[in-house]
């Protein structure tokens, strides 16, 4: 895996799919996604509101920090940082 193609994305709203978060990170064709991984908890099997999204090219991180982080997704803002 290249470095400087994670993203990690907090806050997110419980019930959000990969296809989702997808979306909200590709923005329109502005980045590509190429896995969303949706953190879990071990006990009780529920999303933890956060994830960690791979992109194609290491400029997409820092479009998308700069684009993404502090945005409303899902009725909650949104945490976007470098993984």
């Amino acid at each position: 895996m290249p470095t400087g193609t994670r993203l990690y994305v907090g806050n997110l709203p419980y019930e959000a799919s990969e296809q989702q978060i997808a979306g909200f990170v590709e923005q329109e064709g502005k980045r590509r996604v190429t896995q969303v991984k949706i953190v879990m908890d071990r006990a009780t099997g529920r999303p933890r509101g956060f994830a960690f999204i791979e992109v194609t090219e290491p400029q997409m991180v820092h479009s998308a920090i700069a684009e993404l982080n502090g945005t409303v997704f899902g009725g909650r803002t949104i945490v976007v940082n470098e993984a």
